[in-house]
């Protein structure tokens, strides 16, 4: 309630301060204020139609509206027109420009704005003009903190009494609710109450700073949809296209979420146990929009739907959680347009006519920043907005750009949905230079066929006479001779293998005479092996290559040889006692000394095989 008592002291102050106005301000009389405030979603608008009186000696050529700093700090917009007749405003282009000004006399609590009057209003003349102020954050969640379960209840605060510097002779408000809930609301004289509608009046003869201070306490559960930042790029292709990335930071911005979230009871009871969160935002897109896509930083999200008509498109977004107040979430959507639908010529200059604000319903943005990526080589740009905004101006390197693409970046802070109205941005820029890129892509793959010919045609290997190419055929030469000595051991250790085999049969089936047939087949291998090891090894001592392998080469032939050997001595003891009928202990007593030594051997040549794999 601490907004409430600084609007009490506020009017106070006023009260105190409106004898003090100057005197010019009393030719202007108010005969009749018809205000209507809209508190159906997050965004307040007060809408007021002022018939003017000039009671003074002179004309009048501008009228004062006042507003409370508490007030004009959530001021987003403010527009005002002429009006005919009864309540028809004649079109957009009566719009009156509106000034901030600091008249002498006000009251330093007040912000003041001068509608300057298309002609002065003479001596006893009178007109109409409606005002339409929008207001940003003027409902404040009351409490601030809810639960799951709660409903949101928020605070209006206002006075029920036009505030200006004019005398007025008839006032009446009305105070238009989202729902016909209604917690609590002052009570005045000439107060009413009409379903969701509270008004206040009439009022007659009110001198200038009159008030009567208002507060409504009521039920809404209309989305409190925030975007924090927003950054759209609005990127113009004259190949015939305009891609539009929108880059949203948004947050609920109504009564925070206390305790625990229940997933199921959210589901189960959407409308009782998450009321007052928003599950998606409606977006209007141009009615061509292709190529629509929205995600997040995780991915695609597919819980989205298009549909249009030919007036309009519309995205249906739904976060991947339904927000409650104080949760965020970022998102990105994007779109293709038709350029022709956008870029006009005049006077020999292009221009880009596009909407400014966000096209998501009911969005408050407290930071928008609007940037339009023109084509590379234009210059002499201008850009004109219907309202007040920071401009600048930045460089884009995208792909095939050479100097960069020039960049004019628009800013505005709290941003309503209408601040979304046409800009134009106006550039100039030679058609010419759109074969700049065409020319590149061919320049490219003609530098790369002519590279692929040249490499085809010319003999790009090294010198047969050079030492290095000689040393390396010599070393390949000794790396083959090495795999071959390698074939042959590996084929002696077969061959080992089978004759190893032949003892165990013969320990099974005591067959002597297959054990020696065995034993002549692999003598004669084992003869054939080492004939064909002894020109390798000739090959390798006689060549410089093989120094530092030849060594390591030699001792796994000698190796083998001796694995042979024992192998061939073992074999000749088995089969001499099975022919003397010896057996059990006296048998295993005469092979163990000739068993170790086997086994030692073969896991000396397989460690010098391995080595010698490695190198």
């Amino acid at each position: 309630m601490g907004l409430r008592f600084d609007l009490l002291s506020l009017f106070t102050t006023l009260a105190l301060l409106s004898t003090t106005t100057t005197t010019v301000l009393s030719d202007v009389i108010l005969s009749k204020v018809d205000r209507r405030i809209d508190l159906t979603s997050q965004i307040v608008r007060v809408t007021s139609t002022l018939k003017v009186e000039n009671a003074g000696p002179g004309p009048v050529s501008e009228i004062l509206l006042t507003f409370p700093e508490v007030q004009a700090k959530d001021l987003a917009y403010l527009t005002a027109a002429l009006n005919e007749g009864k309540g028809k405003v004649r079109n957009s282009g009566s719009s009156l420009p509106i000034n901030v000004v600091n008249p002498e006399g006000m009251p330093p609590s007040l912000t003041c704005h001068s509608i300057s009057l298309p002609k002065a209003l003479a001596e006893g003349g009178s007109l109409t003009i409606d005002v339409l102020a929008v207001f940003t954050h003027a409902l404040r969640p009351f409490p601030e903190e809810i639960t799951q379960a709660d409903i949101q209840l928020v605070l209006f605060q206002d006075t029920a009494r036009y505030l200006s510097p004019y005398a007025v002779n008839v006032q009446s408000l009305t105070v238009k609710l989202p729902k016909a809930r209604i917690e609590t609301y002052t009570k005045l004289e000439n107060t009413n109450v009409h379903g969701s509608d509270i008004k206040y009046g009439p009022y007659q003869n009110l001198p200038p700073f009159s008030y009567a201070p208002v507060a409504v306490h009521f039920e809404t559960n209309q989305p409190f949809a925030v975007a924090q930042e927003l950054v759209r790029e609005i990127e113009i292709s004259h190949w015939g296209n305009v891609q539009v990335t929108e880059h949203y930071n948004v947050v609920h911005g109504g009564a925070k979420s206390k305790g625990e979230f229940s997933r199921l009871d959210f589901q189960a009871r959407p409308h009782l146990r998450g009321a007052s969160a928003f599950r998606n935002l409606v977006a209007k897109l141009p009615p061509r929009a292709h190529s629509i896509y929205y995600r997040d930083e995780i991915g695609n999200i597919s819980t989205s739907n298009v549909w249009g008509d030919p007036k309009k498109t519309e995205l249906l977004i739904e976060p991947r959680y339904p927000l409650f107040g104080g949760w965020r979430t970022t998102f990105t959507i994007g779109y293709g347009l038709p350029l022709q639908d956008f870029l006009f010529e005049s006077e020999g200059k292009r221009f880009i006519n596009f909407s400014f604000g966000s096209p998501i319903n009911d969005l408050v943005i407290d930071n928008i920043i609007v940037k339009v990526v023109l084509p590379e080589g234009s210059n002499d740009i201008f850009t004109s907005t219907p309202f007040p905004a920071k401009q600048g101006q930045e460089t884009k390197i995208s792909h095939l750009d050479v100097v960069g693409r020039p960049v004019v970046v628009l800013e505005k802070t709290n941003v309503v949905p209408e601040h979304n109205q046409y800009f134009q941005v106006y550039y100039r820029f030679n058609s010419l230079s759109m074969l700049r890129e065409p020319f590149m892509l061919i320049s490219g793959f003609f530098f790369i066929f002519v590279a692929c010919i040249v490499y085809m045609h010319v003999d790009m290997s090294i010198s047969k006479s050079s030492a290095s190419y000689l040393a390396k055929m010599q070393w390949d030469e000794v790396r083959a001779t090495i795999q071959q000595v390698q074939i042959v051991i590996n084929q002696c250790l077969y061959t080992h293998e089978k004759l190893e085999a032949s003892l165990r049969d013969l320990s099974r089936t005591g067959d002597v005479q297959a054990c020696k047939t065995a034993r002549k087949t692999a003598d004669s291998l084992l003869k054939e092996y080492s004939k064909e090891l002894k020109p390798l090894l000739s090959f390798l001592q006689s060549s410089p290559q093989a120094n530092q392998i030849l060594p390591k080469v030699e001792e796994l032939v000698a190796k083998e040889r001796e694995l042979q050997e024992r192998l061939i001595a073992k074999h000749s003891t088995i089969v001499d006692c099975y022919e003397k009928k010896i057996g059990g202990r006296e048998l295993e007593n005469r092979v163990a000394s000739q068993q170790q030594k086997v086994v030692v051997l073969k896991q000396e040549v397989e460690d010098l095989l391995d080595y010698i794999e490695e190198i």
